[in-house]
């Protein structure tokens, strides 16, 4: 009788665990476990997207740029520097953001031998549909067209 009262108590145990792990409010251990489940599938998501991040990032290390992208509660804060000037950079940056449907509500632009731009941008009513990683791949993505356009003439 008492191995079975130890295997209920940890199993009680490792659900109890396994609720606070999962941040769930649930109390049956059916509902607990499909929590679990749940957050298991968005740290899927998550580490997937740190990958890509790693690997978009390993792509384009070799373009001279700094790129942050800030979400903000209707819209991003852009910034991207570099230590050379980039001609035609501005206008492929601000082509990215209109085919994101992104409207450039402040911007601060510099590009006298170095390039800085700070945006503070709105997402066209669509807040959900884009996130700050997508937002980065484009800039990065127009980054890499300027520069093998410029490195082209």
């Amino acid at each position: 009788m008492g191995s079975k009262e130890e295997e209920r108590s940890a199993l009680y145990q490792k659900i109890k665990q396994l609720r606070s792990v999962s941040h769930s409010n649930a109390v049956h251990k059916t509902s607990i476990i499909v929590d679990a489940s749940k957050y298991i599938e968005e740290l899927k998501k998550k580490v997937e997207r740190l990958n890509e991040d790693i690997t978009s990032s390993s792509e384009y290390s070799s373009l001279p740029m700094q790129v942050r992208v800030e979400t903000l509660d209707k819209g991003f804060r852009i910034n991207v520097y570099s230590e050379e000037d980039c001609p035609g950079l501005l206008v492929t940056i601000l082509e990215a953001f209109e085919e994101l449907g992104l409207d450039v509500c402040d911007a601060a632009v510099s590009s006298s031998n170095k390039f800085h731009l700070q945006a503070i941008s709105e997402n066209e009513g669509h807040v959900d549909d884009i996130d700050a990683h997508v937002v980065k791949q484009a800039i990065l993505k127009a980054i890499k067209n300027t520069s093998e356009r410029n490195n082209q003439d």
